[in-house]
């Protein structure tokens, strides 16, 4: 009996072994903002009944911080050997806050490789830098080829790249594998190897970049990194501290403060959130003191905890010299 069972076992199809499909630290400079949806309601629900997810979610976001970041080059790499089946490269990299949706009807992909490995597998990389595609249908790959860039192509509003997996057609989380009667926060069985899981560990919140300006902050100006060489002077009208960051529930608590070269505190915005954001953006500030501005360092920190536990805390800050005779 053992033995007339053998012919099927070898039949089935080897389950397909996945690397990390992204050349960057997932915990410093690149993290993941979005997971496939496992909510069969209206709601969201990631792989750990978690909120990184939208509803209908069908691939896993690796994000950079910034424009700044994607504009130096960060690889997207094949995430297991297979041969090249289509591509897109001819989609400018732009929000789709500052264009028509229906300028994109159809290709909200964006700038994509799709890649076949055999026995039903597929995968696909979204929203690529155009220009920095390397690859051609036909072409053969190897688990860690470069096929091109994180890029903002397509129907998305910051940089990143759209990971998804496809098995005879149907989607599959590849946290999860394949499992029809998958729950979240239950048992997986994840198509990732054991090095790639340990480089991608789950952070249900994340810091993505901050800093500081003299006014009014703009997101797009701060995703494009224009606000990387501010630099505070006597003459500055404001002193602005802003975030941007990934992963906010309702009910977490925010806290953002400014203290001056003395450690007093001048400026301090706490907040609980009423309600989920995936990506949030925040700043506070102070304009121009009567006496004008007190020479020195200025410390600007942006705390977030979640049922007690800190979450979040980073701290930025920036020097005020004195004017130069």
């Amino acid at each position: 009996m053992i033995y007339s069972l053998l012919p099927l076992l070898f039949a089935l199809p080897q389950p397909l072994v996945l690397e990390v499909p992204v050349e960057c630290d997932l915990t410093t400079l690149c993290s993941i903002q979005k997971y496939v949806d496992h909510d069969p309601s209206p709601a969201r629900a990631d792989y750990t009944c978690g909120n990184l997810s939208l509803d209908g979610d069908t691939g896993t976001d690796f994000r950079v911080a910034n424009l700044a970041v994607m504009a130096e080059g960060v690889a997207v790499l094949a995430a297991a050997d297979g041969t090249i089946k289509a591509v897109r490269d001819s989609m400018p990299d732009i929000s789709v806050r500052e264009i028509d949706a229906d300028a994109i009807k159809g290709r909200e992909a964006g700038n994509g490789v799709v890649v076949d490995h055999g026995e039903g597998w597929e995968t696909q990389y979204s929203h690529l830098r155009r220009g920095s595609i390397g690859v051609a249908p036909g072409d053969v790959v190897r688990a860690g080829d470069k096929l091109g860039e994180i890029g903002l192509s397509g129907n998305t509003e910051f940089p990143h790249v759209e990971f998804t997996v496809r098995y005879n057609g149907e989607v599959l989380d590849p946290f999860v594998g394949r499992q029809a009667d998958f729950a979240c926060g239950t048992q997986t069985t994840p198509l990732w190897s054991e090095e790639a899981l340990t480089a991608m560990p789950y952070r249900p919140a994340v810091f993505l970049s901050g800093g500081f300006s003299d006014g009014t902050v703009q997101i797009n100006q701060a995703r494009q990194g224009e606000y990387e060489t501010f630099r505070v002077t006597p003459d500055s009208p404001a002193l602005v501290f802003w975030v941007d960051i990934s992963g906010v529930l309702a009910e977490d608590e925010e806290t953002m403060t400014i203290t001056d070269p003395d450690g007093t505190v001048f400026t301090q915005n706490s907040r609980v959130h009423e309600r989920n954001n995936i990506s949030w953006w925040a700043y506070t500030g102070r304009r121009k003191p009567a006496g004008g501005w007190q020479e020195g360092t200025y410390t600007a920190s942006y705390i977030l905890k979640r049922d007690g536990e800190t979450l979040i805390e980073e701290q930025k800050t920036i020097r005020l010299r004195p004017r130069q005779p």
